[in-house]
């Protein structure tokens, strides 16, 4: 199912592309030293840059998979699940409930995110995250049928 299609009302990347940084800048500071110390050797230290390069480039894609939030009028993505607006209820009022499943299939909220209890249409609830939850609340809460019906024509 692929229901990103419309406008993003809410965005988070999961992660970003800087630590890309860290294994070219490791190696600068590797060949500044052999340069105040002796004989530089550039393909070492080009080596040592590309060699950090790729396992940092997998590591940010891995987390930009798996901790990316992305809201539409037809969907709540979290990681790599979809959830379609019309299965859920409400979002406002919702008590979280132990052993609720996360979304995004981990065993509970990635670290650094606040938990945004969902009741589902079948009365379940489950618990979405996001680094701003209020923010998420609040952009779910006016998308949902309920809401607008609170609110008038």
């Amino acid at each position: 199912m692929d229901n990103d299609s419309g406008p993003v009302l809410y965005a988070e990347a999961g992660a970003s592309w800087w630590p890309l940084l860290w294994g070219p800048v490791f190696a600068v500071v590797g060949v500044g030293v052999e340069l105040l110390t002796g004989p530089v050797s550039v393909l070492f230290w080009s080596l040592v840059a590309f060699g950090l390069l790729i396992p940092t480039a997998l590591w940010v894609q891995g987390r930009q998979r798996l901790y990316s939030v992305r809201l539409t009028p037809a969907a709540l993505r979290e990681g790599r699940e979809e959830l379609r607006l019309s299965d859920i209820a409400e979002v406002e009022g919702v008590e979280p409930r132990a052993g609720a499943t996360v979304l995004g299939g981990g065993w509970d909220i990635p670290k650094g995110t606040g938990g945004v209890p969902i009741r589902l249409a079948d009365g379940t609830v489950v618990l979405g995250w996001a680094r701003d939850a209020d923010a998420l609340r609040r952009a779910l809460h006016g998308l949902l049928p309920s809401s607008r019906e609170k609110l008038g024509p």
